[in-house]
């Protein structure tokens, strides 16, 4: 007798899931990895494997664990560490300038980075609602011509310290000279944002005695740009840069 020959199966007939075959393991872990020339019903390699392991929730898991934390303290830290290294940069870069009149360009343009840097970093967004901001102010360093009268000799430029008071509440401010010539100013301040003010000089001290009223020539602008308990750095509507320490916090503008 010949061989009976089965029929083939039909197109129809659905063949059982083998959930725990080694092809099944194999197509699935084709899915997501690179195609490779091995046969898919061929037993799971290892290195294949720890790829499909690595390639699903174990990444996402072990990444989430080894992702470094910093705490908002450490953050804090490190923004206070930051501008306490530039408030020590700016203080010995202006130490050996005279108040600005000895910086050269290049010296100015050092002096300019370093504040700028502190600007980007300032706390305050508001001083002129802080109480920060009151009292008698030491001038360090500024770009102001006439304010280091630079155009005069040495010997009639004013050699001692030169102050600067601010009163938030009233809106006042005082510029001071020292030795020789203890000249004074007097001003009214108004607000145009929460940073810059208007000056308007209403008197000046000739001699700190002698008084003279203001004719009204005497105005600029001053905006605040950096402010904490002992630094201020501001601008002037002329791009002039002023740097101050607080020496006072106790100190009254005359009315």
């Amino acid at each position: 007798m010949g061989h009976r020959i089965s029929p083939p199966l039909p197109l129809t007939t659905r063949l059982p899931l083998l959930h725990n075959s080694s092809c099944f393991i194999n197509n699935l872990a084709l899915l997501s990895s690179p195609v490779t020339h091995k046969s898919i019903c061929s037993p799971p390699t290892r290195s294949l494997l720890s790829y499909y392991k690595r390639s699903s929730y174990g990444t996402e898991k072990n990444t989430r664990l080894c992702r470094p934390r910093v705490s908002f303290f450490q953050l804090f830290s490190t923004k206070s560490d930051g501008c306490e290294s530039l408030k020590k940069e700016l203080l010995d870069t202006i130490a050996p300038l005279d108040r600005g009149a000895d910086a050269n360009p290049e010296q100015q343009d050092r002096v300019d980075q370093i504040a700028r840097k502190l600007e980007a970093i300032n706390k305050v967004n508001q001083p002129l609602k802080s109480d920060l901001l009151n009292g008698k102010w030491e001038l360090l360093y500024s770009t102001s011509q006439s304010i280091l009268q630079m155009k005069r000799p040495k010997f009639l430029r004013a050699n001692g310290n030169i102050y600067q008071a601010i009163n938030v509440d009233t809106l006042r401010a005082q510029n001071m000279e020292t030795w020789p010539f203890f000249n004074q100013a007097t001003a009214n301040l108004v607000p145009l944002n929460e940073k810059r003010v208007a000056v308007k000089f209403d008197a000046f001290k000739v001699l700190g005695l002698i008084p003279i009223r203001a004719r009204g020539s005497g105005r600029g602008q001053l905006e605040i740009t950096y402010l904490d308990d002992e630094l201020r750095i501001s601008r002037g509507n002329e791009g002039n840069l002023f740097i101050l320490r607080m020496v006072d916090p106790t100190y009254r503008v005359p009315i």
